[in-house]
């Protein structure tokens, strides 16, 4: 099946890719109005969906929207876009929808436009050597952990990484590290693992929760707590997490070596019962 053939879900309908068709005046389209969620499906099996739905809910509730489907629900509309004999994740997005006019304001009688399609997992990169990051100044808006459809920032900002040869943009505002373009962050400093503390200026990763049960699991010494650059500079390891690219472990930031410039032990420790988990979840 060819990418625009393959099937997709659009306000109560299935349809192929090529044939789905939103108005120019949906206010998605017009102002990035709207949520998303990507949620990893291993074999056919949603991976941590109700902690998936829950941050959409708050996503929807933070722009004063109403969730349009209970957790039932939104299993029944994923299930036949999901192939049992692949990784894959699900793309779910909701709009404001369609006003008569372009308008700044906005009715609370709209009708949500919902779209929701699957993609393969892409093999994931860099597990053998890990993979170059660097630090840039944050110029995102206030509400990070509202997953909102506005990426511009996000989407410059992980490009200068990329064309510098790195993988990720890790973001920084006042001297501290926040997370990165499209991932959260760890840092593990003389025994440690640390990652900034969930707020506003961050978005709360279901990876990155499901890295902290690990971790807490075994009990590792963990803290939630401000990073500074400096930590970040001196740090013994370096991960990024997110959904499709999972625990990516750094070994150069900002065209040095992370510690001895390998993949280090707990990265090794950590990973290994996160894909324990995802066999068995």
């Amino acid at each position: 099946m060819t990418p625009d053939q393959s099937l997709v879900y659009l306000n109560g309908h299935y349809q192929p890719l090529c044939d789905a068709k939103i108005s120019v005046l949906d206010r998605g389209f017009l102002f990035g109005d709207g949520v998303y969620e990507v949620i990893p499906s291993y074999r056919g099996r949603l991976f941590y969906l109700d902690d998936h739905l829950s941050r959409l809910a708050k996503s929807l509730n933070s722009i004063r929207m109403t969730p349009p489907h209970s957790t039932t629900q939104w299993s029944e509309i994923f299930q036949p876009l999901l192939d049992p004999t692949k990784d894959q994740y699900i793309y779910l997005q909701i709009t404001r929808g369609v006003a008569a006019k372009r308008d700044h304001s906005f009715s609370d009688d709209l009708t949500p436009t919902i779209f929701v399609m699957s993609a393969d997992m892409a093999p994931i990169e860099h597990l053998r050597s890990g993979t170059q990051a660097l630090t840039i100044e944050d110029t995102r808006w206030h509400l990070c952990n509202v997953k909102a459809t506005t990426l511009l920032a996000n989407i410059l900002l992980r490009q200068e990484a990329l064309d510098q040869q790195c993988a990720e943009a890790i973001l920084i505002k006042n001297g501290l590290v926040l997370e990165g373009a499209a991932s959260n962050i760890f840092v593990v400093k003389d025994g440690v693992i640390l990652t900034p503390p969930q707020a506003s200026n961050i978005l709360p990763g279901i990876t990155r929760k499901v890295v902290i049960e690990l971790i807490q699991s075994q009990r590792i010494p963990f803290q939630e707590v401000a990073i500074s650059t400096e930590t970040l500079d001196h740090a013994d390891e370096i991960w990024l997490t997110s959904s499709t690219r999972e625990i990516i472990p750094v070994t150069e930031l900002n065209s040095r070596s992370v510690s001895s410039g390998t993949i280090g032990p707990m990265w090794h420790r950590i990973n290994t019962l996160f894909q324990e988990k995802k066999a068995h979840d």
